[in-house]
């Protein structure tokens, strides 16, 4: 894919000026608001990985005020009928919230969640893959990926595998269905090191393997819609910001913040939870990807490539983000990975 020609970035406006959580920038209710969304997607049938948590919640909370069914991920049941709780506290009286068990880095789970959805709702309008690690200890997957290529982008790219058929069904020529996937400042670190992916043969860095997931994420997206969107199915990559206070960030210390400058220096443009739910909101609502997508968002916007000057951590992306050779490569690679 091509990053579009001229970003669209609606809220541009209040990312200027970035004063750190709850400062101006909007929430993930206020796009539902703005958007006119409040109790208007009763017919829309929306899953979301990762709900049981930080932006998950966050995410599904919004989708569920404007009126949406709304299904979520969770590897522990107890904690995710405790988001439950959480998501429908405000809006009792919307539509149930449903649960369905998945650990992303087990590929006969992902199978397993993929049916038990399908067996649930023969519908799915927006599949948001929101769930991901970060920075963690070298380590491998149950199906023996390094851990964070695994979660981050091998199982959600078999949960996509899985539950293509059923986005294709539920797509119509006025309300095509969406694929947000997240991604993250992160893939500015490294683009897919396709000849050493695992980090056999080099020594294992978590930030790199981190990136390089995140790059991964960007490449699904853009290879979805190139593939799919001529037959209703569009797909974004979403950076949601700087989120301190979320499970992400359960495998970091402070210190491991230090090569970007320590952790006081996102202290502006960090966001809370619910601002960094935003663009994935913005993203899987907005009219401007009806028709069309391929493009990584941040800021509630389409991004703008990184110039001299762009802030670590910033809503800016790189040059390896797009290109389409590279998706490709992945996208056979993956296929064959996970057996698609």
């Amino acid at each position: 894919m091509s990053p579009p020609s001229q970003a669209y970035r609606p809220y541009l406006e209040p990312h200027q000026r970035p004063a750190g959580p709850g400062d101006a920038r909007p929430t993930a209710t206020q796009i539902i608001k703005d958007l006119g969304l409040e109790g208007k997607l009763a017919n829309n049938t929306i899953l979301i990985t990762g709900g049981s948590a930080g932006l998950g919640v966050q995410t599904a909370r919004a989708l569920y005020l404007a009126g949406a069914k709304v299904y979520i991920t969770a590897r522990n049941e107890q904690k995710g009928q405790e988001a439950v709780k959480t998501i429908t506290k405000d809006t009792p009286g919307g539509q149930n919230v449903e649960v369905v068990y998945l650990d992303l880095g087990d590929l006969d789970s992902v199978r397993a969640a993929a049916k038990d959805f399908m067996a649930r709702s023969n519908q799915l309008n927006i599949l948001i893959n929101n769930a991901g690690v970060m920075n963690v200890p070298e380590s491998r997957t149950v199906s023996g990926f390094e851990t964070q290529m695994g979660n981050n982008h091998f199982g959600h790219f078999l949960l996509f595998q899985l539950l293509k058929p059923v986005l294709l069904a539920s797509s119509t020529p006025t309300h095509t269905s969406r694929v947000v996937t997240l991604s993250s400042y992160g893939h500015t670190m490294s683009p897919i090191r396709f000849d050493d992916m695992d980090f056999k043969h080099s020594g294992y860095n978590g930030w790199l393997a981190y990136g390089q997931s995140k790059t991964a994420n960007i490449y699904m997206a853009n290879s979805i819609d190139r593939l799919y969107g001529s037959q209703g199915v569009h797909a974004v990559s979403v950076h949601p910001g700087v989120i301190i206070d979320t499970e992400l960030l359960r495998h970091s210390s402070k210190d491991a913040f230090n090569e970007f400058g320590g952790a006081d220096i996102f202290s502006k443009i960090e966001k809370s939870p619910e601002q960094g739910a935003a663009t994935t909101v913005w993203a899987a609502l907005t009219p401007h990807f009806n028709d069309k997508g391929g493009v990584y968002c941040a800021d509630c916007g389409e991004s703008v490539e990184a110039g001299v000057d762009a802030p670590v951590g910033g809503p800016e992306y790189v040059s390896h983000a797009y290109d389409e050779e590279a998706e490709d490569r992945l996208w056979k690679l993956s296929c064959k990975a996970v057996g698609a």
